[in-house]
């Protein structure tokens, strides 16, 4: 067995990456959304985060495109990820505290990891439970922490509630094109999004933001939704939904140490304890080994690879160096190698 292998490094970091800009996210959307519709807070959040989604599109030999297939799949991820999410947080946000709605998405990397195992069979082994229950420890141990005052709204949480459940879906099926160009599958996403809820916002006359106000919500939509999710999409390409789930549950910490920074005061000794619980569930899963021999059927598809891979044996004349995208075969093989469930590891156990 090796120590700390690539698969589940890559993995883990982009996941801890897009933890860190979802995270910090939430107090700012409480903090720049206040007086603003809840509609009106999500158009903004996902116009910033198609923008993105348009800076970053790779070209077609890097990077395999949306197919006719994955529209139904995009418009459910755009209903359920960017307009039911996002509206249903900005609504729980101004009823209740930055740090709760924080620490009650925790929940999020729950629902998506449940979802993953019983949809896509990825495997999950015993130091991956014992990850995703420190993570959850921790989680439960930031809401107790908030529990303890009694004050908070208790819609303003079923709200953020709703949007870990409505997220936690569209992580699922987002699994299915993690191997198209994420920042394509960002921009589409998000331009869906954005248009529903500014049609929504004008539909049932909600304000018009400052200019300030505005563009901050874009700003953050660019960095904590936009950059997020195509981080979040290539972590899921490298290690799969549940690990990547798992690993997203840090944002909550994040963004309660925030709410404190920006003058939230509710934390108690409580966070201290959940952080560190959700700082040794991530090092588990950064630390992942899963290695036996295994067999791969033939197949053919197209995504974004490399040929020292040990997977992608095909020739071109002359070779690509690095990364490209491309429809190829792959013939039957059986080999031993420390692996993840990523788009060639789908066999069970």
């Amino acid at each position: 067995m090796s120590s700390i292998h690539g698969p589940a490094l890559r993995g883990g970091a982009l996941a801890l990456l897009a933890a860190v800009l979802f995270g910090v996210s939430t107090p700012l959307v409480q903090h720049l959304g206040a007086g603003l519709g809840a509609f009106s807070t999500a158009a903004l959040l996902y116009a910033g985060a198609a923008g993105m989604g348009a800076v970053l599109r790779k070209p077609v030999q890097q990077e395999a495109r949306l197919r006719r297939a994955d529209v139904s799949r995009l418009l459910a991820m755009a209903g359920l990820g960017a307009v039911l999410g996002p509206v249903a947080l900005a609504w729980g946000l101004q009823r209740t505290s930055g740090s709760s709605a924080s620490l009650m998405l925790t929940l999020e990397a729950l629902f998506t990891a449940l979802l993953a195992w019983r949809l896509y069979h990825e495997t999950m082994d015993r130091r991956v439970w014992a990850a995703m229950l420190l993570l959850l420890a921790g989680g439960v141990a930031l809401v107790v922490d908030q529990g303890r005052l009694g004050g908070v709204e208790l819609a303003g949480l079923l709200a953020v509630l709703l949007a870990t459940m409505a997220w936690g879906a569209d992580n699922t099926l987002s699994r299915a094109l993690a191997e198209r160009d994420p920042a394509q599958v960002v921009l589409v996403k998000a331009a869906l999004g954005a248009s529903a809820t500014a049609l929504l916002a004008w539909g049932f006359g909600e304000p018009l933001p400052s200019a300030a106000a505005a563009w901050g919500l874009v700003a953050v939509g660019a960095t904590g939704y936009g950059l997020s999710l195509r981080c979040y999409l290539l972590a899921q390409r490298a290690f799969g939904a549940a690990r990547t789930g798992s690993v997203f549950a840090f944002a909550p910490f994040i963004g309660a140490v925030l709410a404190f920074a920006m003058g939230d005061r509710t934390a108690g000794g409580l966070v201290v304890v959940g952080g560190l619980l959700m700082v040794a569930g991530v090092v588990l899963h950064l630390a992942e080994t899963h290695e036996h021999p295994h067999d791969h059927d033939a197949m053919e598809h197209e995504h974004a690879h490399r040929h020292d891979d040990g997977h992608h044996n095909h020739t071109h004349d002359p070779m690509p160096q690095g990364s490209h995208s491309h429809w190829h075969q792959h013939a039957p093989q059986s080999h031993t190698h420390a692996h993840v469930p990523d788009a060639h590891h789908t066999h069970r156990h």
